[in-house]
């Protein structure tokens, strides 16, 4: 069947993607012109929100950002008011805290690997359906996710938004008996996770490749998650760092007509962020046991561009993310105190950590006595929405270079490319309109 004149198609409701927006493609002919990803949502006002408030006050505040990914938020609030306030942390704290995230990183990514992402391998619409035709695979990605949650329950005092992570450590550290329990059901998370490898790199991936530099956090002894430093791998191969604080020179965020998120450029380029700039910038620094799973999963010695196989990358994380919290748990000796006083003083502070969906940039400027006088959140969807549009145009192209392809067909493709990126547009709702408009 053509579909050579102009066509709407329209999604009224996009399962297995966080938040609340809509894409149009511009098709003349059998050339896809413009594909655009629209956030419709609101504005949330959450740096208006922090204006005013006390220094101490960012972490709570902005772990409400995201039910998926407090920690993040807070760990960064917590980096950025420390870094204005000129304190150190020392190493015990941010072992915990580290161990924090990658509880987060736990639960986060099996739950985009089991429940948003696989169904697309395994031709199925929804995670429940895909419990009828594989319950053993839902069952341990849900295994692994309470895994994840139990971190977040104990040291952050519960899973969503925790209230135990304060500016300068935590309300309260656990003891090591605390901890055995956590020890042996990440034990056999342990196993889970080396399951999801093998698992996952049995599904069929489709040729393709971002067309985008690579940007995450980097460190020169360990794989970043908590802290590190801004790197960026071009799409030439040229690589380049630059200090946290200079964040703001290198991304530039602008208003689009179509969104009401900003859009972000990496020295005026597309970038992309997330688990395959991680892996592609510091793959070296997996644990052996991570590497070994790099090989189970077929990963290639070279840097992964292709985003239908960031699934890999993210079983892989996890497979890390067990390991490290394994070994924080063995090595543990709670601090004494569980924080350090963050005395308030005029300054501007910056701040930013991996979250499992890339780079969250925070940027706290406080008056004398402690008070936000402004506040700015860059989030990594944000900055990937970019690269997105690219693939969503590249992906429509390519489909339509091979024939003709209805409007089933492309809208499946579109919805299968946007999850590859696990965006978190408003991190509760489940929308999207697909517009396509075709022309002759």
């Amino acid at each position: 069947m053509s579909h050579r004149g102009t066509r709407v198609l329209r999604v009224a409701s996009l399962a297995r993607v966080e938040g609340e927006g809509a894409l149009s493609l511009d098709v003349r002919g059998t050339t896809v012109t413009d594909a655009q990803l629209r956030i419709y949502e609101p504005p949330r006002f959450f740096e208006a929100f922090l204006r005013g408030r006390a220094h101490t006050e960012p972490p709570d505040i902005t772990a409400r950002v995201c039910g998926i990914c407090p920690v993040a938020y807070q760990l960064s609030a917590c980096a950025a008011i420390e870094d204005a306030c000129g304190v150190d942390i020392p190493y015990a704290i941010r072992q915990l805290r580290r161990l924090l995230y990658c509880g987060e990183w736990i639960e986060s990514q099996t739950l985009h690997i089991y429940l948003l992402h696989a169904p697309d391998f395994l031709g199925c619409d929804s995670a429940i359906e895909l419990a009828r035709t594989g319950r053993v695979h839902v069952e341990r990605g849900l295994r692994l996710k309470q895994a994840g949650n139990a971190i977040l329950e104990l040291l952050g005092g519960r899973a969503i938004h925790p209230v135990n992570v304060r500016v300068g450590g935590f309300h309260r550290a656990p003891t090591r008996a605390e901890l055995r329990p956590l020890a042996a059901l990440l034990g056999r998370a342990a196993d889970d996770a080396w399951e999801t490898v093998r698992w996952a790199a049995g599904f069929d991936f489709p040729e393709a490749a971002v067309d985008a530099d690579l940007f995450a956090l980097a460190l020169p002894d360990t794989y970043a998650i908590e802290s590190g430093t801004p790197t960026v791998l071009r799409s030439d191969g040229v690589l380049r760092s630059f200090p946290v604080a200079s964040f703001d020179e290198h991304v530039r965020e602008e208003h689009v007509a179509r969104s009401t998120a900003l859009h972000s450029r990496l020295d005026g380029r597309r970038h992309l962020t997330g688990s395959l700039a991680r892996f592609a910038l510091s793959r070296h620094l997996l644990s052996p046991v991570a590497q070994e799973a790099v090989t189970a999963a077929g990963l290639g010695a070279q840097a992964c561009r292709n985003p239908f196989r960031s699934v890999l990358v993210r079983a892989v994380e996890v497979v890390y993310a067990v390991g490290e919290a394994l070994r924080i748990i063995d090595g543990y000796a709670p601090p004494t105190p569980p924080c350090v006083e963050v005395p308030p003083r005029a300054g501007t502070g910056h701040g930013a950590t991996e979250a499992p969906r890339g780079l969250l940039y925070h940027r706290y400027r406080l008056a004398a006595d402690g008070t936000v006088a402004d506040a700015a959140l860059v989030p990594p969807t944000a900055q990937n929405q970019g690269a997105i549009e690219e693939d969503l145009r590249r992906i429509a192209q390519d489909a339509l270079d091979q024939g003709d392809v209805d409007d089933a067909e492309l809208t499946r493709l579109c919805e299968r490319a946007i999850r590859n990126h696990d965006p978190c547009i408003s991190c509760s709702a489940h929308f999207l309109d697909l517009t396509v408009n075709r022309d002759p």
